[in-house]
Protein backbone atom coordinates (compact mmCIF):
# COMPACT_ATOMS: atom_id res chain seq x y z
CA UNK A 1 0.00 0.00 0.00
CA UNK A 2 1.48 3.22 -1.13
CA UNK A 3 0.79 7.48 0.43
CA UNK A 4 0.48 10.02 -1.01
CA UNK A 5 0.02 13.73 -0.16
CA UNK A 6 -3.14 15.99 -1.63
CA UNK A 7 -3.31 19.65 -1.48
CA UNK A 8 -6.91 20.60 -2.41
CA UNK A 9 -5.15 24.67 -3.50
CA UNK A 10 -6.73 27.99 -2.48
CA UNK A 11 -9.07 27.98 -5.67
CA UNK A 12 -10.34 24.78 -4.66
CA UNK A 13 -11.52 25.86 -1.32
CA UNK A 14 -12.64 29.35 -2.52
CA UNK A 15 -14.69 27.26 -5.41
CA UNK A 16 -16.48 25.36 -2.58
CA UNK A 17 -15.21 21.91 -4.70
CA UNK A 18 -13.74 20.22 -1.04
CA UNK A 19 -16.64 18.24 -0.98
CA UNK A 20 -16.85 17.31 -4.52
CA UNK A 21 -13.08 16.34 -4.98
CA UNK A 22 -12.89 14.01 -1.67
CA UNK A 23 -15.89 12.38 -2.96
CA UNK A 24 -13.76 11.17 -5.80
CA UNK A 25 -10.97 9.45 -3.71
CA UNK A 26 -13.13 8.26 -1.25
CA UNK A 27 -15.45 6.70 -4.02
CA UNK A 28 -12.51 5.15 -5.50
CA UNK A 29 -11.62 3.33 -2.91
CA UNK A 30 -8.44 5.27 -1.11
CA UNK A 31 -8.17 5.40 2.43
CA UNK A 32 -8.08 9.11 4.39
CA UNK A 33 -5.02 9.02 6.70
CA UNK A 34 -4.68 12.62 7.73
CA UNK A 35 -6.83 15.45 6.70
CA UNK A 36 -6.81 19.15 7.94
CA UNK A 37 -7.49 22.80 6.22
CA UNK A 38 -4.29 25.19 7.18
CA UNK A 39 -2.99 28.26 5.51
CA UNK A 40 0.60 27.46 4.03
CA UNK A 41 3.39 30.16 5.31
CA UNK A 42 5.12 31.73 2.20
CA UNK A 43 8.25 29.65 4.22
CA UNK A 44 6.77 26.47 3.81
CA UNK A 45 5.49 26.99 0.51
CA UNK A 46 8.88 27.57 -0.54
CA UNK A 47 10.07 24.64 1.06
CA UNK A 48 7.30 22.22 -0.66
CA UNK A 49 7.99 23.48 -4.12
CA UNK A 50 11.97 23.92 -3.60
CA UNK A 51 12.35 21.36 -6.61
CA UNK A 52 10.75 24.35 -8.90
CA UNK A 53 13.32 27.32 -6.82
CA UNK A 54 14.81 29.48 -10.03
CA UNK A 55 11.80 28.76 -12.41
CA UNK A 56 9.96 31.57 -13.51
CA UNK A 57 6.73 30.10 -12.06
CA UNK A 58 8.51 30.03 -8.03
CA UNK A 59 7.35 32.72 -6.63
CA UNK A 60 3.09 33.25 -8.25
CA UNK A 61 3.10 29.62 -7.39
CA UNK A 62 4.57 30.33 -3.79
CA UNK A 63 2.17 33.50 -3.91
CA UNK A 64 -0.90 31.49 -4.78
CA UNK A 65 -0.45 28.66 -2.39
CA UNK A 66 -0.18 30.80 0.76
CA UNK A 67 -2.95 33.31 -0.81
CA UNK A 68 -5.72 31.29 1.41
CA UNK A 69 -6.94 28.16 2.87
CA UNK A 70 -6.09 24.75 1.27
CA UNK A 71 -7.05 21.10 2.75
CA UNK A 72 -4.23 19.04 2.98
CA UNK A 73 -4.97 14.92 3.01
CA UNK A 74 -2.80 12.24 3.08
CA UNK A 75 -4.52 8.90 1.05
CA UNK A 76 -3.60 5.37 0.77
CA UNK A 77 -3.98 2.72 -1.31
CA UNK A 78 -2.30 0.29 -3.93
CA UNK A 79 -0.54 2.67 -6.63
CA UNK A 80 -2.00 5.81 -5.37
CA UNK A 81 0.51 7.73 -6.68
CA UNK A 82 -0.30 6.99 -10.13
CA UNK A 83 -3.95 6.44 -9.77
CA UNK A 84 -4.00 9.90 -7.81
CA UNK A 85 -2.16 11.48 -10.78
CA UNK A 86 -4.27 9.99 -13.19
CA UNK A 87 -7.69 11.28 -11.44
CA UNK A 88 -6.19 14.80 -10.92
CA UNK A 89 -5.27 14.97 -15.02
CA UNK A 90 -3.42 17.17 -17.06
CA UNK A 91 -1.16 20.08 -14.67
CA UNK A 92 -3.15 22.79 -16.67
CA UNK A 93 -6.58 22.61 -16.53
CA UNK A 94 -6.67 23.92 -20.16
CA UNK A 95 -5.58 20.69 -21.20
CA UNK A 96 -6.95 18.06 -19.22
CA UNK A 97 -9.15 15.68 -20.48
CA UNK A 98 -12.75 15.38 -19.00
CA UNK A 99 -13.49 13.06 -16.68
CA UNK A 100 -10.45 14.46 -14.34
CA UNK A 101 -10.68 16.62 -11.67
CA UNK A 102 -8.70 19.40 -13.57
CA UNK A 103 -10.31 18.32 -16.48
CA UNK A 104 -13.86 18.83 -15.00
CA UNK A 105 -13.29 22.26 -12.68
CA UNK A 106 -10.00 23.74 -13.74
CA UNK A 107 -9.94 26.28 -16.67
CA UNK A 108 -7.03 28.22 -15.52
CA UNK A 109 -2.88 26.99 -16.08
CA UNK A 110 -1.70 28.23 -12.62
CA UNK A 111 -5.24 27.77 -10.63
CA UNK A 112 -5.56 24.16 -11.24
CA UNK A 113 -7.18 22.97 -7.99
CA UNK A 114 -4.93 20.60 -6.55
CA UNK A 115 -1.09 19.00 -6.09
CA UNK A 116 -0.55 15.15 -5.52
CA UNK A 117 2.95 13.59 -4.60
CA UNK A 118 4.81 12.43 -8.03
CA UNK A 119 6.48 9.72 -6.20
CA UNK A 120 6.77 7.57 -2.96
CA UNK A 121 9.86 9.85 -2.06
CA UNK A 122 7.88 12.70 -2.80
CA UNK A 123 5.17 11.55 -0.63
CA UNK A 124 7.28 10.71 2.24
CA UNK A 125 8.85 14.07 2.27
CA UNK A 126 5.47 15.98 1.73
CA UNK A 127 4.00 14.34 4.31
CA UNK A 128 6.40 15.08 6.49
CA UNK A 129 6.21 18.78 5.84
CA UNK A 130 2.54 19.09 6.43
CA UNK A 131 1.49 16.65 8.86
CA UNK A 132 3.06 15.46 12.42
CA UNK A 133 3.37 11.78 12.38
CA UNK A 134 0.97 11.71 15.46
CA UNK A 135 -1.80 13.04 12.68
CA UNK A 136 -1.54 10.24 10.30
CA UNK A 137 -3.62 7.54 11.57
CA UNK A 138 -3.24 3.88 10.33
CA UNK A 139 -6.37 1.63 10.95
CA UNK A 140 -8.23 -1.12 8.89
CA UNK A 141 -10.80 -0.05 7.21
CA UNK A 142 -13.92 -1.83 6.81
CA UNK A 143 -14.84 -3.01 3.38
CA UNK A 144 -11.50 -3.73 2.35
CA UNK A 145 -12.07 -6.81 0.61
CA UNK A 146 -14.64 -5.13 -1.50
CA UNK A 147 -12.14 -2.90 -2.63
CA UNK A 148 -9.32 -4.95 -3.62
CA UNK A 149 -9.32 -8.95 -4.99
CA UNK A 150 -7.91 -10.37 -1.66
CA UNK A 151 -8.95 -14.38 -2.74
CA UNK A 152 -5.37 -14.90 -2.83
CA UNK A 153 -5.17 -14.06 0.46
CA UNK A 154 -2.80 -10.42 -0.50
CA UNK A 155 -4.06 -7.68 -2.14
CA UNK A 156 -4.53 -8.08 -5.41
Amino acid sequence: MEKTLIILKPDAVQRRLVGKIISRFEEKGFQIIGLKMIRISEEMAKKHYAAHEGKDFFEPLVRYTSSAPVIIMALKGKNAIEIVRKMMGATFGSKAEPGTIRGDYALSNRFNLIHGSDSPASAENEIGIFFDKREILEYDPAGIQWIYDMSAGDII
